[in-house]
């Protein structure tokens, strides 16, 4: 690891951290960045359904990122889900809910803070088939093949190493196995310069991949069927995205799919 990519990961968890504290001592987080994120009828908390906000405790649903990965993963009952980054917890407790008492679902958090505002959150909820682990998502502490789903909201971008978090996906998962995420993408044409510009990394713009780099990154894991749905800018040039892709080889459940909304952006690539 470079000094500046150690620089940059340090930033990351001093500011969701810092974050996780705030949330804590009874305020609101944000995704990225010191500001919040205008909110919209494709981003933060307006993806959550009522239902699903009401039932997870506050401080669960005031980490949100930039989309609602369970909303496309369409997660069935029995069914293993990693979420990469999980911050305070609202994606792995929902997700919880959806596979049931016989599936589980995995958060994993490099940020000691977040971690433990996950586990109170999880206790407050009174989830079980839940488990928060400590670690990088370029390093997953999971066996290979263990995973049918890996989701995360808003936290590949703030990746320095891409190619070993996609590789760590394609690890984890079960042959058939895919993952439903949400992200920030910028357009092809913005070359890493010019989304610098646009905004800092910790503020999930300058490490964002291009839709090209994105759908390049996983094919050379191993992924195929693989799908980039802009929904909305958060940037000139610079969208939120759900990205999908599948492990190949036989699913462990058949009739798992991923569903979303938005432009599909696959065709340009």
């Amino acid at each position: 690891m470079t000094d500046q990519t150690a620089d940059l990961r340090e930033i990351v968890r001093r500011r969701y951290a810092a974050s996780a504290l705030k949330v804590t001592e009874g305020g609101s987080a944000t995704c990225c960045g010191a500001e919040p994120v205008e909110v919209n009828d494709d981003f933060g908390v307006a993806l959550y359904t009522a239902d699903d906000r009401d039932a997870l405790p506050a401080e669960a649903a005031a980490s949100l990122g930039c989309g609602n990965p369970t909303a496309v993963a369409d997660l069935h009952e029995g069914e293993r889900v990693l979420d990469l980054g999980s911050g305070g917890g609202i994606d792995v407790l929902l997700s919880a809910r959806r596979v049931g008492p016989t599936g589980k679902a995995y958060g994993l958090d490099m940020t000691e803070e977040m971690l433990a505002l996950a586990l109170a959150n999880q206790k407050r909820a009174g989830a079980k088939n839940v488990e928060f682990l400590k670690g990088t998502i370029e390093a997953v502490p999971l066996p290979a093949g263990t995973i049918d789903v890996v989701i995360s909201n808003c936290v590949i971008n703030l990746s320095t190493d891409k190619p070993a978090v996609f590789a760590e996906m394609y690890r984890v998962l079960t042959p058939g196995g895919r993952i439903g995420i949400s992200d920030i993408v910028a357009d092809d044409e913005l070359a890493p310069a010019q989304r610098a510009e646009r905004g800092d990394h910790v503020g999930c713009i300058a490490g964002a991949l291009s839709f090209a780099e994105y759908r390049d990154g996983l094919s050379a894991a191993g992924f195929t069927d693989i799908e980039l749905t802009a929904t909305h800018a958060v940037a000139d040039g610079m969208h939120s995205a759900i990205v999908r892709a599948v492990k190949q080889g036989a699913s462990r459940q058949a009739g798992s799919g991923l569903r979303g909304s938005g432009v599909d952006r696959s065709s340009d690539m």
